[in-house]
């Protein structure tokens, strides 16, 4: 088992005691390993509320691996499965909003909450409260077709919705999402101040990581922390770098392709300030 490594910030993060810790858990995902990587998701959950946290977030697809494509239809689950199940008790447990980057969903088997198909597979993220209400659920709009499975084993998901949590309203994507400008602005005219990106990206595109990530931030002046996850599969590596972004889209925290928990204190308040001083946004033409 992959232990965690400790978390890498940079100089630019806040020191002060104000606002909300938001620690991104960049845990170590086997294919296949249902059990062991919602057991390193668990222990990671833990380890952050411990460290302080208020809100955490986990990985794309964290329990399966988006590359384990043969397993996504053995391993799916409802919405109040096992796996959202065992992350909506540790939110609980532990005192700590947590978005379970997401899993394969079985849309047949859920009956608690809308979905776009009454069957098939979904790519499915759930943000639930401290005390365990679910807040959110997302399901990935944009579906990755170059040389991958995903969008002939997906449905697309339909709803761009936000949540208060933790003082901020809240919004989520997933990965290959970031490609896709409009979605943010339809999340930003919702409200949206922080953006959550579970995420699986590969090596080698680096650059668009990086540069994607923090095009969202300066653009939509709110904070933007993406969430990858860190292993090896047949033919792919994730390039891990987990990051925060403010909403000048200044790193305040970010790790290497590593296992790590990443931390960064974020304010609501910072993000009023921003579009106060730099009112880009009311200057957009429809």
């Amino acid at each position: 088992m992959t232990t965690d490594h400790s978390r890498v910030n940079s100089p630019a993060q806040s020191t002060d005691d104000s606002g909300v810790t938001l620690a991104l858990a960049q845990i170590a995902i086997e294919s296949g390993d249902v059990d062991g990587n919602v057991e390193r998701a668990t222990t990671a959950v833990a380890r952050a509320a411990a460290a302080g946290a208020d809100l955490v977030a986990l990985p794309e697809l964290f329990n399966v691996g988006y590359f384990a494509f043969e397993e996504y239809a053995r391993h799916a689950e409802p919405i109040d499965g096992r796996t959202f199940g065992r992350l909506r008790d540790a939110a609980v447990d532990h005192d700590v909003a947590v978005l379970a980057g997401s899993i394969v969903e079985d849309l047949a088997a859920t009956d608690t909450v809308p979905t776009p198909a009454e069957s098939g597979l979904a790519n499915t993220a759930a943000l639930f409260g401290a005390d365990g209400t679910l807040e959110l659920v997302y399901r990935k709009h944009h579906l990755f077709g170059y040389e991958s499975a995903e969008s002939e084993l997906l449905v697309p998901g339909e709803r761009v919705d936000t949540a208060e949590v933790c003082g901020f309203t809240v919004g989520v994507t997933t990965c290959y999402d970031l490609r896709f400008p409009e979605l943010y602005r339809e999340l930003v005219d919702s409200g949206a101040q922080l953006l959550l990106i579970p995420s699986a990206w590969p090596y080698p595109r680096v650059d668009h990581w990086e540069t994607l990530s923090r095009a969202r931030a300066i653009e939509n002046q709110c904070y933007v922390a993406t969430i990858n996850g860190s292993g090896s599969f047949d033919d792919a590596e994730l390039l891990g770098r987990s990051t925060v972004y403010d909403p000048w889209g200044v790193r305040l925290a970010s790790s290497g392709d590593d296992p790590a928990l990443v931390t960064a204190t974020v304010d609501p308040a910072e993000v009023a300030d921003v579009r106060s001083s730099f009112p880009a946004l009311e200057d957009r033409r429809h």
